[in-house]
């Protein structure tokens, strides 16, 4: 598995493909929050806080993570070099957790320059440093579990099709639906309780509850069943394709 973790490592950083992406994350989020006029910028928002951050950092990473993982299988059924990683010494399942902890590192890596964004919010309070670090600590934990269940989705998407392109636009929707897809489908309902159900099923209540520094092991156990869930279709795919 560690083999296979390097590799995708390696390909990332040895071709523009990672630098842009991480560049590309950190470029959207810089120009949203400081520089853009509109809800989320942090200096329009009027408190110093990462709120808007953390609001914004899901949807980008829907379209980041698809774009990161569509590769992972596509590419090596396309080239044909998916047959040789299966008559390796390693197990089908191992090479699926290589892939997805290599997608995971690299937005783990454009995660973290964001957290000059805290020292500079602590500097822009009436007050300097007056900001919950608790809840900031929060966020960052409930971003990193939704990242892998975005990974294990984006993954699995990758083995639909030999074709990137398809791979990253199914990778988008399914990621939009288990994100934001259950609420939206709550509010079509009347009754309360189903709401709150159907709201459940999403990620992103549950992402919302980490975020104001809950730490619940409902909402984890939430992230850690999606990503065990596609990380296990993709194993199923992966015995599935054609050797």
């Amino acid at each position: 598995m560690f083999a296979i973790f390097k590799r995708e490592i390696r390909s990332f950083f040895t071709s523009p493909i990672g630098y842009l992406i991480v560049g590309l994350f950190l470029l959207l989020n810089g120009l949203f929050l400081w520089v853009f006029r509109g809800d989320y910028n942090i200096f329009d928002y009027g408190f110093a806080d990462l709120s808007n951050f953390f609001l914004l950092a899901p949807w980008i990473f829907v379209f980041l993570v698809p774009a990161i993982t569509m590769k992972s299988f596509s590419e090596e059924q396309k080239v044909g070099t998916l047959e040789l990683l299966m008559i390796k010494p390693i197990s089908a399942w191992k090479l699926v957790l290589g892939k997805f902890w290599g997608a995971f590192f690299l937005c783990l890596i454009a995660v973290i320059p964001t957290v000059v964004y805290v020292y500079a919010v602590s500097k822009l309070g009436i007050a300097e440093g007056n900001f919950d670090m608790g809840v900031i600590l929060g966020s960052y934990f409930g971003l990193l579990f939704l990242i892998a269940s975005y990974s294990a989705i984006g993954v699995f998407a990758s083995t639909l099709s030999n074709n990137q392109i398809i791979s990253f636009i199914i990778g988008v929707l399914i990621c939009f639906l288990i994100f934001n897809g259950f609420e939206s489908m709550s509010t079509l309902l009347t009754d309360g309780g189903s709401q709150q159900f159907v709201k459940g099923l999403g990620a992103k209540s549950h992402f919302d509850s980490i975020a104001r520094g809950i730490v619940d092991t409902r909402d984890l156990l939430y992230f850690i069943s999606v990503a065990f869930l596609f990380l296990y279709l993709t194993f199923l795919r992966l015995k599935r394709l054609p050797s």
